[in-house]
C-alpha cells in the first residue's frame, strides 16, 4: 500500500503581521477603518514578526535533520513567504537545497467588501452584512467579493489531494494563515462545524504557533494524520520571543 498522507505535517501561522499592528491600533482607538496601505497580500512582517519566524526556524534546526521539514509550501502573501523563508535561513530545513513552494490555494480567506473594516466599521457602512453573518454564522456567511469559511474549505481540499499524490511519507512544512490553519485542521481531523468554530472561540491561533501532525498507520483503512500538538508556541518562549495572537481580520469578518 502506497501511503498517501506526509510521514509527518507541520502547519504554521505566519509570525506578526504589519497587519496585525494595523488591526491592533485600529481597535484600540476605535476607528472604522484599518489603517494599511497596499494589497493585503503585500503585507509584510513585523520587526517581531521576523523575529518570531527566525525563533522558530531555529527551533526547527534543533531537531536531527531527520526529522526537520523537507518540503515547504507557502501562501503567496508576502507575510507567509517571509516566514518561510526565515525558517529556511535559520537552518530549519533538511541540510539540501529546499525551494519554499507557492501554492495560492493556502492564501488568506478573502473578506471582499469588509476588507479593512473593523467590527464597528461592519456595523456601520454595511449592517445587512453584520447581521447576515449573525444570522448564518462565520462559517457559511459570504460578504460581497469574498469568502466563507466554506469557500477556503473547498480550495483547501484540492491542495490536501495535491498533498496525498506529491508527497505521500514527506516531511511537510505550510505556512499560511489563522482560517486556513483552522480550516485544514477541519479537513485533517474530519471535523464538523460546531467543533471547529469551538476550537475558533477558544483562541486565536498564535504566531508562528505549530500545529504538528504525526502519520498513523493504524488509524483507519489506509493509515491517517493524528495530532500530535496544537498552537504549539515552545520553540517561541523557549527563545525569549513574545508570542502575539492578533487576527488578521476583524473578529466581525473572520
Amino acid at each position: 500500500m502506497t501511503q498517501r498522507w506526509p510521514d509527518r505535517l507541520w502547519v504554521v501561522r505566519h509570525g506578526e503581521s504589519a497587519g496585525n499592528l494595523a488591526r491592533r491600533a485600529a481597535m484600540a482607538a476605535g476607528r472604522t477603518h484599518i489603517d494599511t496601505s497596499g494589497r493585503d497580500a503585500d503585507v509584510p512582517l513585523s520587526a517581531l514578526g521576523e523575529r518570531q519566524a527566525r525563533a522558530l526556524g531555529r527551533w526547527f534546526a534543533g531537531l536531527p535533520e531527520e526529522e526537520r521539514p523537507e518540503v515547504v509550501l507557502s501562501s503567496p502573501y508576502r507575510r507567509a513567504r517571509q516566514t518561510a523563508g526565515l525558517i529556511r535561513a535559520e537552518g530549519g530545513l533538511v541540510a539540501a537545497p529546499v525551494d519554499v513552494m507557492v501554492d495560492e490555494r493556502l492564501r488568506e480567506k478573502e473578506f471582499g467588501v469588509l476588507d479593512r473594516l473593523t467590527t464597528r466599521g461592519i456595523a456601520r457602512h454595511h449592517p445587512e452584512q453584520a447581521e447576515f453573518r449573525r444570522v448564518l454564522g462565520k462559517f457559511y456567511h459570504r460578504p460581497p467579493g469574498g469568502e466563507s469559511w466554506c469557500d477556503v474549505i473547498l480550495r483547501l481540499r484540492s491542495a490536501l489531494d495535491t498533498l496525498s499524490l506529491r508527497h505521500g511519507g514527506a516531511r511537510v512544512l505550510i505556512v499560511a494563515h489563522q482560517v486556513v490553519v483552522l480550516c485544514l485542521r477541519y479537513l485533517i481531523e474530519n471535523l464538523d462545524e460546531e467543533a471547529v468554530l469551538a476550537i475558533d472561540a477558544a483562541g486565536d491561533v498564535a504566531n508562528c504557533g505549530v500545529s504538528e501532525y504525526a502519520f498513523d498507520p493504524s488509524r483507519g483503512r489506509d493509515g491517517a494524520p493524528v495530532l500530535r500538538r496544537w498552537n504549539f508556541v515552545a520553540p517561541l518562549q523557549e527563545q525569549g520571543t513574545p508570542v502575539t495572537a492578533e487576527a488578521d481580520a476583524p473578529m466581525g469578518a473572520r
